[in-house]
């Protein structure tokens, strides 16, 4: 049976929804975040990153977002969540398979860490962490959310799920992405991207892997 090694507010509960959807069985092991905020070093006796997502199956040990997707959808899906190979929708399927965890999550990332200097920095040197929080923001953080943030928008206009009309494992590794970018960049007073998160946060499958879960705040 696979094992979901589960950090708390991690981008691991898209693993749980992947699982309830297609309706597998699986075991949750938890793993908190220490004051730090960071993972706890339980983890790397899991896998030397140390890192969330990470799955176990039997002896078996899968790593990485998109890897522990493809992994369960081509051992376990029998097809399911993935377009047919050689149609349009699995060429989207496969370009949004990439793109949630690089670009993506790149500017995500950097509005973590710019925030963290802003709210870590000793009262000493706080004005001038701001202003290089500030000028990092501008010139780098806002611009590539904004166009990120746009392109998003851009697709869901023309396609009710990221891959065309069918929901798919897409859908599911968006999902962190447009979750975070909600909450740390307004991302969610857009029209067909608030539309597609009140779409995904009311299926069923979604709904179960949160009682799965545990508390989910993707701030």
């Amino acid at each position: 049976m696979i094992t979901v090694h589960h950090l708390d507010n991690s981008r691991s509960q898209r693993i749980l929804w992947l699982l309830e959807e297609l309706g597998l069985p699986y075991e949750v092991k938890a793993y908190k975040r220490g004051k730090d905020m960071l993972a706890p070093p339980e983890l790397k006796a899991v896998h030397r990153l140390g890192k969330a997502p990470v799955i176990t199956d039997g002896a078996l040990v899968v790593a990485e977002t998109g890897a522990i997707i493809d992994y369960i959808l081509t051992t376990y899906g029998h097809g399911r969540l993935m377009p047919v190979i050689g149609t349009e929708a699995r060429f989207h399927y496969t370009y949004w398979m990439h793109h949630a965890e690089g670009t993506a999550m790149t500017p995500l990332l950097l509005k973590l860490v710019t925030s963290a200097i802003r709210n870590q920095a000793p009262w000493l040197i706080k004005p001038v962490a701001n202003r290089i929080a500030d000028s990092i923001d501008a010139a780098l953080v806002a611009p590539n959310l904004k166009t990120n943030i746009d392109f998003w928008e851009n697709t869901l206009a023309k396609s009710s799920w990221f891959a065309g009309a069918e929901f798919s494992a897409a859908d599911i590794i968006m999902s962190f992405p447009l979750e975070a970018a909600a909450s740390r960049a307004g991302a969610g007073t857009r029209p067909h991207i608030s539309a597609w998160l009140e779409k995904i946060h009311a299926r069923p499958a979604y709904q179960k892997a949160l009682v799965r879960g545990g508390p989910y705040a993707y701030v």
